[in-house]
């Protein structure tokens, strides 16, 4: 039964990336079809072409590996200064001109007279935004609407201050995990007599609403004396303790440790639906770490090369689309979830997926969005430039110049892709 989960969840998660790729490419082919510009290809995949329809001038399809999408907007290269774009190539001295130029002459094969009016590059600049942010922005549209199905809808696992246990003896974040020692001391909780189940409602007198409220009375008490309120089997009690001082991770920076004030409980989870705010503040922390993973990118890429040829694969490491499948599966057979829990583990799962796509989209490098985007506003700005000093403004940024960089960064994520799927093969991250 769990195999046939397993594969489930597997096949659910790659068809949520191929929607989103799908929707991604629609948030630059309907701002570009509004505009005018001409869209002659809207494919699902790369590679051979397993089915395609035309509609209109528009050609539909999906390619054999889906890893990713395009959509073909005529005239995304303007053709070389004082040339016409009709000309046929003519030969240059220099791999990159001639790449450049071969690039140029190939955007223009197909471009009849009718056709100029409806070139890409002849957009101004504010309408280039928003076509090329289009794609990314879709995601992010998605990672939020994913965000809130499982946060609003299905609800979260909230700490409570209803006790789930006592723990027998203080042991510092650094040690957790191991067992107690007669060196030990035992903790406030246990020497208060506190037990599972106990509801703790206020701490020195004030109300407590909630295990985040109760977690700071008791770190900022240090080593004084605190009067617990707490309710127990319906009858209400007080109990007064002096909390103990004890080395934990900050609350606020995993890195930092700090000595605050322990009682020595643990929570009891709850589920509770969340409020759009919770959802925003998740979306902001998730893109806090998605831009952290993305910096860190190019120096944890050198861990991947090292499990792939058998060295031990971090478990917080990049992944493949093949490794988060893998995941999928794994999320969803996981400690015997309910149905429910299995939803909220894939959407969650694709959630931060494409929050992924969108902000690596935005890096300001061809040949992704992000550089289309920063050709469009450095032309914003170089033609207002001109305007505030009276001259002639210059017109489109030639971002064919730009292609010797576009085919380094391409073929560098092509290796990057190769590498992440071949380590997510023979050494894959597993979450069990």
């Amino acid at each position: 039964m769990n195999a046939v989960i397993y594969t489930l969840g597997v096949l659910v998660f790659i068809v949520g990336v191929v929607v989103s790729i799908a929707l991604h490419e629609c948030g630059h082919m309907v701002p570009a079809r509004r505009f005018g510009v001409k869209v002659t290809q809207f494919f699902v995949g790369f590679g051979r072409t397993v089915w395609s329809t035309r509609r209109g001038e528009t050609e539909y399809g999906f390619k054999a590996v889906p890893l990713g999408g395009y959509v073909k907007l005529v005239g995304m290269l303007p053709p070389a200064k004082d040339t016409d774009p009709h000309l046929v190539r003519q030969s240059n001295t220099g791999l990159f001109t001639q790449l450049v130029s071969d690039a140029r002459a190939a955007e223009y094969e197909l471009v009849a007279d009718e056709d100029m009016d409806r070139l890409f590059y002849r957009l101004p600049w504010w309408k280039k935004v928003i076509v090329m942010a289009g794609g990314p922005l879709v995601n992010v549209a998605i990672a939020a609407v994913l965000f809130a199905v499982v946060l609003i809808g299905f609800g979260a696992q909230v700490p409570t201050t209803t006790v789930q246990s006592v723990s027998d003896c203080a042991i510092s974040d650094a040690e957790a995990g191991r067992a107690c020692t007669d060196a030990d001391p035992p903790t406030p909780a246990r020497e208060a007599g506190l037990l599972p189940g106990d509801v703790i409602t206020s701490f020195n007198g004030d109300p407590v609403d909630g295990w985040e409220e109760l977690t700071r009375s008791i770190r900022a008490n240090g080593d004084r004396a605190a009067a617990i309120g707490f309710d127990r089997g319906g009858a209400p009690q007080t109990v007064t303790v002096q909390t103990s001082v004890i080395e934990r991770i900050a609350v606020d920076d995993p890195d930092r440790v700090e000595d605050v004030g322990f009682l020595g409980v643990s929570p009891t989870f709850a589920n509770e639906r969340q409020g759009p705010l919770v959802v925003g503040e998740v979306m902001w922390e998730t893109s806090q770490a998605t831009v952290e993973a993305i910096l860190r990118l190019p120096e944890r890429m050198v861990g991947v090369v090292k499990a792939a040829v058998g060295g031990e694969r971090e478990n917080d490491g990049p992944i493949s689309v093949v490794g988060a499948s893998r995941v999928a599966g794994e999320l969803v057979t996981l400690d015997e979830p309910t149905w429910a829990e299995r939803a909220q583990r894939l959407l969650s799962l694709l959630a931060s997926l494409n929050l992924f796509l969108a902000l690596f989209n935005f890096v300001p490098l061809l040949p992704l969005d992000g550089g289309h985007i920063a050709g469009a506003l450095w032309e914003g700005i170089r033609n207002a430039w001109a305007r505030l000093r009276g001259r002639p403004e210059p017109g489109p940024v030639d971002v064919a110049r730009m292609l010797p960089v576009a085919y380094a960064v391409g073929l560098t994520l092509i290796v990057m892709s190769v590498i992440l799927i071949y380590a997510d093969i023979v050494n894959p991250i597993s979450i069990t």
